[in-house]
């Protein structure tokens, strides 16, 4: 490959000492898709044929190296993105492996953060699925660059063609195929590569070690040079400089189409797709290949924005060793021997082994005992994480998720990471006294560990309640309890985690008069409420009149309506997109003015403000998309009517009939034994958190009365 390919043009940094890559060969990727695609099993040949695994392990057979936790390895799903660092074509391949499920949909928004390129794998039968969609959106989010891979193709009714189609069509990508099949469904036997006009395939006894690379079969020929003018047409109309190449119609070199590819990619105007069977072993090198050619490196993405402590302005920090130090912890996990560890991504600078670091958020020293580098599960010490780098901090504790990693003496605070809101929770207790302390701390590491699992404490009830993504969430979070914290625990039945808004505008003032610990405390507070659109989040706006509240009582007013919101008027559900004015106050008496006077009369002026506006009950509504043999649609279909769904798009996909509704989660318990029993084990379902919708009023009154 040409320099030009390699770096586009952009700025290199030589290999300093102690650094095994220079940082234009550093690769920092991601594997995300639909569950069910194939990542891990992908993620599994990448780490074979780069000479990282000596054995493949499947999936199925519960022994994949990324699906390390015996959890994933029962369920044969991916619970937890793992990490890994691998060299192919003499880069640095630092790659993450991400799970599919909607439930650990927050393992792929933190890695996504921190990573510089990604590959969405997609199932050449099923093609863009519901959490391909997500996972795509999150990725445009961060602005990562994307490759695809159409894996599969060894399955009936695979179809290369319709997947490049759906990647246009419902991601909105500019998807370019690089590679024509070479058959398809149990025929399928490798690919013709459209730039170098080559078939490349793979034997069966060397595991497609050693692809095997020949000439395109006569009979192919032609439509293998019009799928590669059709390539090199949709290239040019993207990048100027190739334009200019394909426009004076010389010969166009291979470097060329290389070099233009690279471009396209890094600026994200272009998405190019290959295709294979990962579980057969064909198609993994390509991607390799295309991993290394075309996603960028740390120095071919913008430098990373924050915010400077000292003056508050937005600052950039370059990927340099010799910049000042400037890297995001973006995961927390657990070790039983080595104790809390940091996943951090270092963006500039060096993060040394003994070096002191600061922490923005809690303004606070610390010293880097220990650095590593992981392999899914295992680890191996170092001694320095370098800029553009994905590594392991340990014996650190005061930093947690969404943290900034810099120095001291140039602070800066990076952009943190957002999570979605939990829709379901439970109730857990201890199952003895003896095991209360230890399940809290359990609790604690959990919620520590993972930002969408929250602990809190029901204050009318006193029983802890744990809230998560989804039941499949809460069961693992469950068998964690025991498994790894050795904490036997009982629990409630999973519950959707409903919240309250209002529908209306509501006004309410307060005059809070009373002898607390033999002291006179009174304070007046007068507020609005309103609705904000679904989604925006609550808003509180401190602003009454001049010289009617001083603004030393400001602070407590506004942590008094905090409160209130989290504990709602209608069933102590947290509220949610709510607009809240305080408009006016007033002291009783100078000698009674307190912080506790004014914080109790904004809760109750704000629970006398939320009854006025017409409060109402929102409930999840999910996305599902239910994928069935024809012969069962009008049983399921009756099935989504009784469960209050809303079908919304029905389809025909080779076979197969696909059913696209919005169904409330309340509704979704136990839905996967129901599918299988109206349908004979043959129809398969997937969801995902779309929106909030006011619950019916039949729904309401039985919440309120239960």
């Amino acid at each position: 490959m040409s320099n030009d390919s390699n770096n586009n043009g952009k700025r290199t940094q030589a290999s300093p000492e102690g650094r095994s890559h220079a940082l234009c060969d550093v690769r920092n990727i991601g594997i995300i898709a639909h569950i069910d695609a194939g990542k891990t099993t992908v993620s599994e040949r990448i780490l074979y044929y780069a000479g990282k695994i000596h054995k493949i392990g499947e999936v199925h057979d519960g022994n994949a190296t990324m699906d390390w936790m015996i959890q994933e390895r029962e369920r044969g799903i991916t619970i937890t993105s793992a990490a890994t660092t691998c060299e192919w074509m003499s880069r640095q391949v630092n790659l993450i492996d991400t799970p599919g499920h909607v439930d650990f949909t927050v393992e792929v928004e933190r890695s996504l953060r921190v990573l510089d390129g990604a590959v969405g794998v997609f199932c050449a039968v099923a093609g863009v699925q519901p959490q391909s969609e997500t996972v795509w959106r999150q990725a445009d989010r961060y602005q990562v660059p994307l490759l695809a891979f159409v894996n599969k193709m060894d399955r009936m009714g695979a179809n290369f063609q319709n997947v490049v189609d759906e990647i246009r069509t419902k991601l909105g990508a500019h998807p370019v195929a690089l590679q024509l099949p070479l058959g398809c469904a149990e025929t399928f036997r490798g690919a013709i590569d459209l730039i170098s006009l080559k078939s490349v395939t793979y034997l069966e006894e060397d595991l497609g070690a050693r692809p095997v690379v020949e000439d395109v079969p006569a009979e192919l020929r032609d439509e293998a040079l019009a799928a590669r003018e059709e390539m090199i047409e949709q290239i040019a109309e993207a990048d100027e400089a190739f334009a200019d190449i394909y426009l004076a119609g010389g010969e166009i070199r291979e470097d060329d189409i290389h070099a233009a590819l690279r471009r396209c990619v890094v600026a994200r105007k272009m998405v190019p797709v290959l295709c294979g069977t990962a579980l057969r072993d064909k198609g993994v090198q390509p991607l390799l290949d295309a991993v290394v050619r075309y996603l960028p490196s740390p120095l071919d993405v913008p430098p990373v924005e924050g915010t400077e402590i000292r003056t508050g302005k937005t600052v950039q920090r370059p990927a340099d060793d010799n910049a000042p130090l400037a890297g995001l912890i973006f995961k927390v996990a657990s070790d039983p021997y080595l104790g809390r560890l940091l996943f951090v991504r270092v963006y500039s600078g060096v993060l040394r082994k003994g070096m002191n670091v600061w922490n923005p958020r809690t303004r606070t020293r610390d010293r880097v005992l220990r650095l590593l580098r992981m392999h899914a599960n295992t680890q191996t010490d170092t001694d320095a994480i370098y800029s553009g780098e994905i590594g392991v901090l340990g014996g650190i504790g005061k930093f947690t998720t969404g943290d900034t990693v810099c120095a001291e003496n140039a602070q800066i605070a990076l952009d943190a990471i957002e999570f979605p809101e939990p829709v379901m929770s439970m109730a857990i207790e201890p199952r003895s006294r003896a095991d209360k302390e230890k399940l809290q701390a359990a609790l604690q590491t959990l919620a520590d560990e993972d930002p969408t699992c929250r602990i809190r404490e029901d204050e009318e009830t006193g029983q802890t309640i744990v809230s998560g993504m989804g039941e499949l969430h809460l069961d693992i979070l469950r068998d964690r309890l025991l498994r790894e914290f050795k904490v036997p625990a009982n629990t409630g039945k999973p519950m959707v985690s409903y919240t309250e808004t209002v529908t209306g505008e509501g006004e309410g003032r307060e005059t809070f008069d009373r002898e607390i610990g033999g002291r006179r405390q009174a304070a007046i507070v007068g507020l609005r409420v309103s609705p904000r659109a679904r989604g925006e989040g609550s808003l509180v706006e401190v602003k009454p009149p001049r010289n009617t509240i001083p603004p030393e009582f400001w602070t407590p007013i506004e942590q008094g309506i905090q409160d209130a919101i989290l504990t709602g008027v209608l069933a102590r559900f947290p509220m949610q997109d709510v607009y809240v004015r305080v408009t006016d106050g007033g002291i009783v008496d100078p000698d009674s003015a307190t912080e506790t006077a004014f914080r109790t009369a904004a809760i109750l002026a704000f629970r006398e403000a939320a009854a006025k506006a017409n409060p109402e009950l929102l409930e999840p509504i999910m996305a599902v998309e239910l994928v069935t043999p024809p012969e069962f649609t009008g049983e399921l279909m009756g099935d989504l009517n009784g469960r209050r769904g809303q079908v919304r798009e029905m389809e025909m996909r080779g076979d197969m009939q696909t059913i696209r509704a919005a169904v409330p989660l309340a509704e979704l318990f136990g839905y996967a034994t129901a599918i299988r029993s109206l349908s004979r084990g043959r129809a398969s379902y997937s969801m995902q958190p779309e929106q909030f919708a006011v619950v019916p009023r039949a729904v309401k009154e039985a919440i309120l009365n239960r």
